[in-house]
């Protein structure tokens, strides 16, 4: 079944792809990682200005909604928007920087949970306005009506895992 970049067109020009797409299936999960990977790219910038990574962001994100309860690390982990199978080297990072702090709990010695710092707390402060303005960059393309659109059609997709 030929797919709808085959008009030469869209994904298949943007990534110098010759031959066309085997599948229209194909062709949208090449168009998901890709429009991923530029997202991506785009929040990095904005979170290094701080001298954080993107997940990095995204823990002390999951650390400030979690208030003053803090966490333990594998509901972090399974919040994280990419999988994180080094999380206690990331905290570790976060920790060294004083950004986050972790606490082992009386009753089970084994499990630790995690805060956020004030330091943590001012970074997220101070990138929260530029995050905003990049959320609004990378669909600004897009009416409102659309985006909704959008988040259902990925919800659906997330569904099938």
């Amino acid at each position: 079944m030929p797919s709808s970049s085959d008009n030469g067109g869209g994904l298949q020009a943007e990534i110098a792809q010759r031959r066309p797409f085997h599948s229209t299936r194909a062709e949208v999960a090449v168009s998901i990682l890709r429009t991923a990977a530029i997202i991506e790219r785009h929040f990095a910038q904005v979170v290094a200005r701080s001298g954080i990574t993107t997940q990095q962001y995204n823990v002390l994100r999951i650390l400030r909604g979690a208030g003053d309860d803090g966490l333990p690390t594998l509901v972090i982990r399974d919040r994280m928007i990419h999988e994180a199978p080094g999380i206690t080297r990331l905290l570790d990072k976060l920790e060294k920087a004083g950004l986050a702090r972790r606490e082992r709990t009386s009753p089970d010695r084994r499990q630790v949970f995690c805060f956020i710092t004030d330091r943590g707390l001012t970074v997220l402060e101070e990138l929260d306005e530029a995050m905003r303005a990049a959320d609004d960059v990378v669909v600004a393309s897009l009416t409102e009506e659309e985006q909704r659109t959008l988040i259902e059609l990925l919800g659906k997709v997330r569904e099938r895992r």
